[in-house]
């Protein structure tokens, strides 16, 4: 039966992830790095397509797990007819390969255990040749290889197609598996100690997370969701991928499938400013130099997003022998709207240079000559159309986003060669763009009759997106069309008492058929806007509202469908967890000023 996609908790080593659902069944995981080919496929298939399950005897789903404190380190308990059994879950951070360690712990009784393994290379396509070797279990297929071993040893043997192990924990009593990958062409990695491994893990995410400067109101939801950014941070780079998955769908049985193993530049303002606001300096100084390196070149070439180091190519594949979760299908891999033309992702890049300059981030040398060009490029195609934020596959209109974020571009430049006069540039021109598109937006994407704006210029639908414009600076909070605007948003999107993107009417907009889940940024981003406006107790109860659909470990997925009460979209999701984050640090702020 599929497992809810919040039923799943991560688990990884800051190069790839892992999810394991509440029948201690490692149902994803990509090796070595976040956008490699799955060797556990399962939550998009069946457990033909790869997991690896190790659960007591018979047990079909937990009683009861959590995050050790302040760490990424998954305990599971099983409470069984003759006893008790603890399963702890983590990814080491990684000397050379990734290891996947799981240390099964006795706490009272005597539990029978049993593990099942089935390897399943290129997302579940290929049955790799297992063999024994120096008394563990190794897997081969191509460039692939992958360890299995256990402490104490445990007896192994293959069973349709699969390796499985039996044994019996009493009190007191550990067995731990160690599962180690490394290019089959390659010697296998020196053997590392999972108990050791342990304590280190749980120690390296302590000392991060005591970094943390955030001592407000929901400082536990905070900081999991900080841990989750982390998690999702590509350590070699710097680069923070939107999510771990691929195709979990935004429609239970639709074609809303999308693969977000990647790093998109939108994130990048705001997560530079969660970073900034809770003593991550390092982190965000990294998130920094990723953006730099990547969005370097012609700015006609800028994508809106790149791979982990950076990458360019992310072209769009489906996977058909993969029935997709709850049949939801197809299942995709690269992702087509990387060659989109997105004019917000000007103004994103901008803002978040500006935001890593202002907080003291030293600049380098280049970075100025990057915008000027990026710059440059916009002056000649802001009046032109495009996809817009949301990536839609239907025909370029004139988003209202997306000429805000061009506003943006205009006006960081211009604040950024007041503070810094020495730098070249032409202030003077810059602002006379930045007035022009503020004219033009206020003309064309104001609805006077419905006090609103609305999508695009011309159109009479409206988008959750319009509610960052007091955010960026285009108007101020008590600007009458800004508090329209969030009235008219919240009135027409709200499903279930949380925020759509736009109309579920709108798919000649987005070109794809059936609808979707409500978008969880979204609503954050109107509890934002409610206390920005003056309605600081209707935010915080939305914002409430929005804690109590994380799951039992802190963990927000893309979206959510009020009517069945689940979570919905890849998962977990960078977007959400830094929503997360800024509408907290924005509810303390306001207290604290008020």
């Amino acid at each position: 039966m599929t497992q809810r996609i919040d039923d799943y908790a991560l688990i990884g080593d800051l190069q790839t992830a892992a999810l394991i659902g509440r029948d201690g069944s490692v149902d994803w995981l990509c090796l070595p790095r976040f956008d490699s080919a799955a060797c556990f496929a399962a939550i998009l298939g069946d457990e033909d397509n790869g997991h690896w399950t190790i659960a007591p005897k018979g047990a079909t789903t937990c009683s009861t797990r959590r995050y050790a404190e302040d760490a990424l380190v998954l305990e599971t308990y099983w409470e069984t007819r003759t006893g008790t059994v603890k399963v702890i879950d983590f990814m080491p951070q990684r000397d050379r390969a990734p290891d996947l360690m799981r240390i099964v712990e006795g706490v009272s009784g005597s539990v029978e255990m049993a593990s099942v393994l089935r390897l399943r290379f290129d997302y579940g396509s290929i049955v790799p040749w297992v063999r024994r070797a120096d008394g563990h279990r190794v897997a081969i297929a191509g460039p692939d290889s992958v360890w299995l071993r256990s402490e104490p040893h445990v007896k192994t043997w293959g069973q349709q197609f699969s390796t499985q192990s039996a044994f019996t924990v009493a009190a007191g009593e550990k067995v731990a598996f160690v599962l180690t990958w490394h290019p089959s062409h390659e010697p296998r990695p020196e053997l590392v100690d999972p108990f050791e491994a342990l304590e280190q893990c749980l120690a390296d995410w302590r000392e991060w997370t005591s970094r943390c400067t955030y001592r407000g109101p929901y400082r536990a939801d905070v900081v999991r969701s900080l841990i989750t950014l982390k998690a999702l941070t590509y350590a070699p780079t710097g680069g923070i991928m939107a999510a771990p998955t691929t195709s979990l769908p935004e429609e239970l049985g639709g074609v809303r499938n999308w693969d977000y193993r990647a790093c998109w530049l939108r994130d990048s303002s705001l997560t530079l400013g969660a970073l900034l606001a809770t003593g991550y300096e390092e982190e965000a100084g990294a998130w920094r130099d990723w953006l730099l390196r990547s969005v370097a070149g012609d700015p006609a070439d800028l994508q809106i997003m790149y791979g982990p180091a950076g990458e360019r190519r992310l072209p769009e594949t489906s996977l058909p022998w993969l029935r997709g979760y709850a049949d939801s299908s197809p299942v995709r891999t690269g992702n087509a709207a990387v060659d989109q033309f997105q004019l917000d992702v000007y103004g994103e890049v901008m803002d978040s240079l500006s935001r890593a300059r202002e907080a003291g981030i030293p600049a380098e040398r280049h970075a100025w000559n990057i915008q000027l060009s990026l710059l440059g490029f916009l002056e000649s195609t802001w009046r032109e159309p495009d996809e817009g934020l949301w990536e839609v596959r239907g025909p370029r209109r004139h988003f209202t986003h997306s000429k805000v974020m061009a506003w943006v571009a205009a006006d960081r430049a211009v604040r950024t060669l007041e503070a810094d006069p020495s730098l070249p540039g032409n202030a003077d021109r810059w602002r006379a763009m930045r007035d022009e598109i503020h004219a033009q937006v206020c003309k064309r994407a104001y609805d006077p009759e419905r006090n609103t704006f609305t999508q695009a210029y011309g159109s009479t639908e409206l988008d959750a997106a319009t509610l960052l414009i007091p955010r960026v600076g285009f108007l101020p909070p008590d600007d009458p069309r800004v508090v329209g605007t969030v009235d008219a948003v919240r009135a027409e999107l709200t499903h279930g008492g949380f925020l759509r993107r736009y109309s579920p009417d709108s798919t000649a907009l987005d070109g794809l058929p059936g609808q979707e889940g409500t978008f969880l940024v979204c609503s954050f981003w109107l509890a934002d806007a409610l206390r920005m406006t003056g309605r600081a107790e209707e935010a915080r109860e939305l914002f409430e509202r929005l804690l109590a659909l994380t799951n039992d470990l802190g963990l927000l997925a893309e979206e959510y469908d009020p009517v069945a009460g689940r979570q919905l979209g890849n998962f977990p999701q960078a977007f959400s967890h830094i929503g997360l984050v800024g509408t907290a640090l924005a509810l303390a702020a306001g207290d604290a000023a008020g």
